[in-house]
């Protein structure tokens, strides 16, 4: 079994307390996002879950409880882009607090554990094709050595952040251009000594040299974990992606760094809403479960090869 923790949410950065202590208790509820009665509990014992991936732009919250993880195997996918507070509110200063923290976790952990992500990557007025890549080859210089892989996208637009990204008058590149500032990415990454790749992007970019990724990758899992593993793709998301199947722990609407590209939250309202129902002892995250909700155990298994 793979975790997801998690594409819904930034359960490093806001509740990592949770999930910790849903690691010591040895297991954790979700909700059914499509059918919210419907509670999983889901077991957590190491000899299943054959590695955890998390998702985060700032997991400072959680390095001091990292050796919490002994048990198990797992990575970060850590953003770092080149965009003000304008467009991730949240997050604190790139410079001044998220590369040395990112630094800090690679130290810890190993440059492999560390997936440094610069996306989703969007073009208006302020954020350039120019701006961009000076951001980029700035952060590729502070990160030398602290990651050996970069993953890129280019925002993808869905009814929950259409409205902020016509606001922000974002605009696309013809493909041609696309190409040749996809190239430059390469080539300032390869200075730095990273390879770049490309997550659920449609359009093929390694005559560039950017290959297609996946945040839930199974080779980087089997180096991680040191056996193999049987997994298919993760049928739950789209085409592009070339994720392998996992189970995902996190609940939308939960996370606070209110990004504006963000496709994980409703309102500020619901977030606030939900994250007033936090409790860092409850199986479930942000919420309580009521007499008509039907809880189910989850069948789960490693997926390692015998």
């Amino acid at each position: 079994m793979i975790l997801s923790v998690s594409r819904r949410t930034d359960i490093p950065n806001y509740y990592s307390d949770w999930f910790l202590n849903r690691i010591k208790e040895g297991f954790l509820y979700v909700r059914n996002p499509f059918n919210p009665q419907q509670i999983s509990k889901i077991d957590l014992a190491p000899e299943i879950v054959d590695c955890i991936v998390f998702w985060t732009k700032n997991p400072e919250p959680m390095l001091a409880r990292l050796d919490e993880l002994a048990a198990y195997h797992y990575y970060f996918q850590f953003t770092l882009t080149g965009f003000g507070r304008d467009i991730e509110p949240g997050v604190p200063h790139k410079r001044k607090d998220m590369i040395p923290v990112f630094q800090k976790l690679s130290r810890k952990i190993g440059r492999e554990k560390v997936i440094w992500r610069y996306d989703p990557i969007i073009f208006t007025d302020k954020y350039t094709p120019e701006y961009h890549l000076k951001a980029f080859a700035h952060i590729a210089n502070e990160l030398q050595g602290y990651t050996s892989r970069c993953v890129i996208s280019f925002v993808d637009i869905y009814a929950k952040n259409r409205k902020n990204m016509r606001a922000l008058n974002s605009f696309s590149l013809k493909e041609s251009d696309l190409a040749s500032f996809a190239q430059e990415v390469a080539f300032l990454a390869g200075r730095h000594d990273m390879k770049v790749a490309a997550c659920a992007e449609t359009i093929d970019l390694s005559p560039y040299g950017i290959e297609h990724s996946c945040c839930i990758d199974q080779k980087l899992i089997e180096q991680i974990a040191g056996y193999q593993i049987r997994a298919g793709k993760d049928k739950n998301q789209r085409k592009e992606c070339g994720c392998i199947e996992s189970i995902e722990t996190g609940t939308y609407n939960t996370c606070k760094t209110g990004c504006l590209y963000c496709y994980a939250n409703h309102s500020r309202e619901s977030v606030s809403q939900n994250h007033a129902l936090y409790n860092a002892g409850s199986p479930l995250l942000c919420g309580t479960i009521t007499e008509n909700d039907r809880i189910t155990e989850r069948k789960v298994k490693s997926l390692r090869e015998l």
